[in-house]
């Protein structure tokens, strides 16, 4: 049996790669690094008219109803370009309305996102990890609490949040209550925020599934998007090391001539290529509904953790001195994989999840 990507998963990644190459080059990352919202903005409004928030809606709601595979092979090109184009946040809001929205909640809400008309952010960190006074509660008089981390939220219309109780709530961007304060982080690619509700009104997902269900099925896909992400990330930093290698020179000989060289870029390939397997392994998991989609998203998201951190060293150490300074601009896929290490669950935390999963602790 061939495990391989259909010729329409290739066209949408080559799609996808196409546009970024043309929309995010590293100059405008740049400006989005340095604060430029238009230049964030433009790029996700085109990503949005690609068909990328349409992907995981079903075709009843205005959709595409393609596979979490080909969410994950999106996010992967998006990592490769440390695009700071919004999508990961679409895609889990849209997972988590198809889980805990009734009926009548995905027939407004779905068609509004495939249609670009809205954009969420998403307020949910909490669930993995809170730090002490953040949460989001949920009396009648509205959302009141703290909740950090939120992603994706300057540029959003809506934004999903999860209460101390493990419901789904969206609330409107400009909602009266509603606090935004910018977080600074090492990925200034992407934008992370503080949000503070006090008595904020919203509208509750109130499905037939049990509390949490929700949510917890948007960590597991927004866990395996990192992992997607930091992939995407990897092997733009091992292309860029070949390439250097086989163009600076020393002692009259370009340095990929080195066997020391040689055997950094090959660790590198070698770390790199069953940890692209797994990750659509994880993938095709979450797509069958298996019974181990949630361990081997961990497993992923751990291994890739891992194996992003590797090359990201290793690739800054083939280009020497050059690696550390904005010309070549390594550092922000370097800080992009550190970033995408700690969110939604750092490699430790989420083998322990892993392990308690398969009855081992």
């Amino acid at each position: 049996m061939e495990f391989a990507l259909s010729d329409d998963q290739r066209m949408l990644q080559d799609s996808v790669k196409g546009f970024l190459k043309t929309a995010s080059p590293l100059d405008q990352v740049r400006k989005v690094a340095d604060g430029d919202a238009a230049a964030a903005r433009a790029i996700s409004e085109g990503l949005t008219e690609l068909g990328a928030a349409q992907i995981l809606v079903p075709p009843q709601h205005g959709g595409l109803g393609l596979g979490f595979l080909d969410a994950v092979l999106v996010q992967e090109a998006l990592g490769s370009t440390v695009s700071p184009g919004a999508f990961m946040a679409n895609a889990m809001a849209s997972i988590g309305i198809r889980k805990a929205g009734t009926e009548a909640q995905q027939a407004e809400w779905l068609p509004r996102i495939a249609s670009g008309e809205v954009r969420m952010g998403i307020a949910i960190a909490e669930r993995v990890g809170a730090r002490h006074g953040a949460g989001v509660s949920a009396p009648r008089d509205g959302l009141t609490g703290k909740s950090l981390f939120a992603l994706e939220t300057a540029q959003a219309t809506h934004i999903m949040v999860a209460d101390d109780q493990g419901h789904l709530h969206i609330v409107a961007a400009g909602a009266p209550g509603l606090a935004r304060a910018a977080l600074g982080t090492i990925d200034r690619t992407r934008d992370f925020a503080e949000l503070t509700f006090n008595g904020v009104a919203s509208t509750k997902m109130s499905g037939e599934n049990a509390p949490g269900a929700g949510v917890d099925r948007m960590i597991r896909a927004g866990r395996l998007l990192l992992a997607a992400d930091t992939l995407g990330a990897a092997q733009a930093m091992l292309d860029k090391a070949v390439a250097y290698a086989l163009e600076r020179k020393q002692f009259n000989r370009v340095i990929g001539s080195f066997q020391a060289i040689k055997h950094l870029c090959a660790e590198m390939a070698a770390n790199i290529e069953p940890a692209r397997a797994l990750v659509w392994h994880a993938a095709h998991a979450i797509d069958e509904d298996m019974e181990d989609a949630d361990v081997m998203v961990c497993l992923a998201k751990s291994l890739l953790a891992d194996v992003g951190t590797f090359v990201a060293r290793t690739s800054t150490e083939v280009h020497g001195g050059m690696g550390f300074t904005d010309l070549v601009g390594l550092h922000y896929w370097f800080k992009r994989i550190g970033a995408n290490r700690q969110l939604l669950g750092s490699p430790e935390r989420v083998r322990e999840e892993a392990a308690r999963l398969q009855g081992w602790v």
